[in-house]
């Protein structure tokens, strides 16, 4: 491939990072396109920025590349800018969700170390070991489903926890794909190597299995942790739950409706309330019910012939109840929700609005992070965006565990 062809590509995907394609058909191949150029902008401005001084250093220069290789390296530029201002974007989030003395209710203030971008992780974004943890995989939490009921749990590897906070990771993938090992890993790591307990699960996915398959298992999953976590060091009495896309989804979605029978079935008796919620790009609305159009084509033309496995039309009430939106009591429990300002997949309304019912309904606190210039799925891997965002949820959740612990 000719050096102009090489920038012309780098700087489409540059600018589709920076302002990514509208529209519902376009979605998709603009989440593709955007997500790794974001998340990956360091990389991606090292390799433009060596590929352009090797052609200028030969005697066939070609001007128009590089121009393209400037305007992509002045773009990427902005997107490691954009990625840095989530630190700031986050603590003001967890400050007005939580009032500005919430630091002084942590174990100890964070360092300006602690805050800043730790680049020798960043080096290598895939390679995601952390020697400070102990992972116990692939452990039955539902004897009949298979290899979809198995769960992995990340404990500190050093000092056995007791008593330890326990978090819940819901993995996404459209409810149709996805394991428990490929999503939520920089989380669970860094809570786990401070001390949780992290509970990463497969569930059951469509379309071999219709909704609400899905959030049965992931109630199932938390009657086991009430059971069995204080065999690996876990406080039954506390779980925490996060998730991302469809993960996110189920995590709001199990976090408003504890002990709903229909949704236990063979462990009607068993308390599946969690303590607080921390969904991540998730989707709010199956039923269309917040007039966005994004969300009547979504329920339409994927979630009924594909998730539901039912219509709109013949079965409403299933679209509402699978609705986190539409489950929002004054008994719900603290919400830390995040959205990416140009997600592509599921757009950030749909998590205002959400954050809106939560704000106007609920008696617990409710805090909002909308994430500058970030896309779907930003913190799968390692990366600025996501290192902010790790240690921000590490900041709300120890704030929460305190006041738990305080009564």
């Amino acid at each position: 491939m000719s050096f102009l062809r090489r920038q012309v590509i780098t700087a489409a995907l540059t600018a589709n990072a920076i302002r990514p394609l509208p529209g519902f058909r376009a979605g998709i191949p603009a989440f593709f396109a955007g997500w790794l150029t974001g998340e990956l902008a360091p990389h991606v401005l090292a390799a433009t920025t060596a590929d352009a001084l090797a052609h200028a250093r030969g005697s066939r220069r070609d001007p128009r590349g590089l121009a393209l290789a400037g305007a992509s390296a002045v773009g990427l530029g902005y997107l490691i800018h954009q990625s840095r201002r989530v630190g700031t974007t986050a603590e003001q989030s967890l400050v007005d969700g939580l009032g500005a003395g919430y630091v002084d209710q942590l174990d100890s203030a964070p360092t300006p170390a602690d805050l800043a971008v730790p680049w020798r992780k960043l080096v290598y974004p895939f390679r995601m070991r952390e020697p400070r943890v102990t992972v116990h995989k692939n452990i039955a939490y539902d004897d009949e489903t298979g290899r979809r009921g198995l769960l992995d749990v990340y404990v500190p590897a050093e000092t056995p926890p007791q008593g330890a906070p326990v978090l819940l990771q819901v993995h996404g993938g459209g409810w149709t794909i996805g394991n428990k090992d490929q999503q939520g890993i920089p989380l669970m790591q860094h809570l786990a190597a401070k001390g949780w307990v992290c509970v990463a699960i497969n569930y059951r996915l469509s379309p071999k299995h219709a909704f609400p398959a899905h959030v049965i298992d992931v109630k199932k999953a938390i009657a086991w942790i009430k059971e069995h976590i204080e065999a690996y060091g876990g406080d039954p009495d506390y779980v925490a739950i996060t998730g991302g896309s469809a993960g996110g989804h189920l995590c709001a979605l199990a976090a408003l409706t504890p002990d709903r029978v229909e949704w236990q079935p063979g462990f009607e008796d068993v308390d599946t309330s969690v303590q607080v919620a921390v969904p991540h790009y998730g989707v709010y609305d199956f039923a269309g019910s917040t007039g966005l159009r994004s969300a009547e084509l979504l329920r339409d033309r994927f979630l009924a012939p594909r998730i539901l496995q039912r219509t709109w039309a013949e079965e409403p009430e299933a679209f509402e109840a699978a609705s986190p939106i539409l489950q929002v009591t004054e008994d719900a429990p603290d919400f830390f929700v995040l959205h990416g300002q140009y997600d592509t997949l599921v757009p950030v309304d749909q998590a205002r609005l959400f954050v809106e019912e939560l704000r106007r309904t609920s008696k617990r606190t409710v805090t909002y992070a909308e994430l500058p210039g970030a896309q779907h799925a930003f913190d799968v891997f390692p990366s600025i965006r996501s290192s902010h965002i790790v240690r921000a949820i590490d900041r709300y959740l120890h704030w929460h565990w305190n006041q738990h612990r305080r009564g």
